[in-house]
């Protein structure tokens, strides 16, 4: 028998619902396990047990009303730093950030509530959620419970940890460059980047973003089965009149061909035997499943990667970068330094010509999706990257960003992703990436419960160091 900390949320939901177990006792055991582990590894960092607690009670008297919570039935549930959770810091990791306290929930947040989700408290973030990695000056650094020395990933590491650590089932995570999917990945666990416009999303604690975050910003879910993806994606994804790109699609369209194309080095990016190894075994089990695999090559993506970066760029030379410097962290500075030698000066004519340029690569992806609505590619170039490896040279940091196209070049795209969980190569977590059209995250959810199914589903980790 599980603890309850280490029970799936599709699981506590049917208990609590059932009443085989109390929204309330689920709520206390979780906080119990954050209270033991979390110091070892500072996933979350704002806390409130007693606000937690309420909230599972209010789940338990509507239970006793007869009444359905919805699908998240007492289920809990971390929210990231970065989005507002009404009486707490939207920090996004930034010490100029530290008494900006939300007036409302977000979007997301609101769903989860309405969901009877149960939030137990915030996650880390590298400072402006700007890196594959954790760690800022106000809250500190994240540790990776399955190994310290490796990165929990970023800029949603606290939320991969969190629940790579049990004290949740489901973290929320934020993704415009692999925010989500790349923690999932580093922490061995299973993330969903859903298309643009299906989860509602804003912030009233500051003003609306520019034009490269509201078409490729996405909030998303980071779990331990696909199925605990799923429910959470059902709730995420509620309406919500405060943001005009919500798109009301339903969840689940026409039956889709199983037919999928394996892509092992896209546009020629290097990629390390493990992983080579982890995509040729994600193939096999989708083939088990039925599915025919055929290795293909798939439209740009380096180009698309490129895109995203001017369309960040452009945001944070116009104003982030002047916050960048007053907020003074090094890591931060050093990131935004090498990404602007990257990109360049974004000026109006190259920020146009990115915008022209990227209906064309859509277009060619949305035609390629046609006939492959899966594409199998890798989460990263390489295994999760030892610790701060970005900020430790030049040299290195050119070596994770090129790592990362495929993490980079999704948002730009304008289509779903999951990253799935395999097992481990070396002591490290290791995974696979799935691709599909505008609107089918069932698509990518239906490859991803036959790949989990063929193989051992993501467990809770104990930190070795405690």
């Amino acid at each position: 028998m599980p603890e309850i900390w280490q029970m799936t949320a599709t699981r506590l939901a049917a208990d609590v619902r059932e009443k085989r177990l109390s929204a309330v006792q689920v709520t206390q055991a979780h906080l119990d396990r954050l209270a033991s582990v979390n110091p070892a590894i500072n996933a979350v960092v704002q806390e409130f047990p007693e606000e937690a607690l309420e909230a599972a009670r209010q789940v338990d008297a509507t239970i006793a009303r007869g009444e359905d919570p919805g699908p998240l039935c007492g289920v809990p549930i971390t929210i990231k730093v970065n989005v507002d959770q009404k009486g707490h810091a939207t920090t996004n990791g930034l010490r100029l950030q530290e008494g900006l306290i939300a007036d409302d929930d977000s979007p997301v947040v609101s769903n989860i509530r309405k969901a009877g989700g149960v939030i137990l408290g915030r996650t880390n973030t590298p400072s402006f959620s700007l890196r594959w990695f954790t760690r800022n000056d106000l809250h500190g650094q994240t540790l990776n419970p399955r190994n310290r020395d490796i990165t929990p990933g970023g800029s949603s590491g606290g939320a991969a940890a969190a629940v790579a650590a049990g004290f949740c089932a489901i973290g929320h995570g934020t993704d415009i460059a692999g925010s989500i999917r790349y923690p999932a990945y580093a922490c061995g666990l299973h993330g969903l980047r859903p298309t643009p416009g299906r989860i509602p999303a804003f912030n009233s604690s500051a003003p609306d973003r520019f034009i490269g975050a509201q078409l490729m910003a996405v909030s998303g879910p980071i779990a331990r089965s696909i199925a605990d993806l799923e429910i959470a994606f059902t709730a995420m994804t509620a309406s919500d009149p405060r943001d005009p790109w919500y798109v009301p699609a339903t969840l689940s369209m026409a039956d889709f061909p199983k037919r999928a194309a394996l892509t092992l080095e896209p546009d020629g990016m290097e990629v390390t035997d493990d992983v080579r190894a982890a995509l040729l075994e994600g193939a096999d089990r989708m083939r088990i499943a039925g599915w025919s695999v055929e290795e293909v090559t798939c439209p740009p993506m380096r180009r698309a990667a490129e895109i995203n970066a001017c369309l960040w760029m452009a945001e944070t030379q116009f104003g982030a970068g002047e916050m960048v410097a007053r907020e003074g962290e090094a890591d931060s500075q050093f990131v935004f330094a090498r990404m602007s030698e990257f990109v360049g000066e974004v000026g109006f004519r190259s920020l146009m010509e990115a915008l022209q340029e990227r209906v064309g690569i859509l277009r060619q992806w949305e035609l390629f999706l046609r006939d492959f609505p899966v594409v199998l590619c890798p989460s990263s170039g390489e295994l999760p990257f030892d610790q701060q490896l970005d900020v430790s040279s030049e040299a290195a940091f050119a070596r994770v960003y090129e790592a990362q196209l495929i993490q980079r070049a999704v948002p730009a795209i304008g289509v779903p992703a999951l990253s799935v969980a395999t097992g481990e190569a070396n002591g490290r977590p290791v995974g696979v990436q799935l691709i599909g059209p505008r609107y089918r995250e069932d698509i990518l959810l239906a490859a991803g419960r036959d790949i989990e199914a063929a193989g051992l589903p993501p467990q809770v980790a104990d930190p070795s160091w405690i």
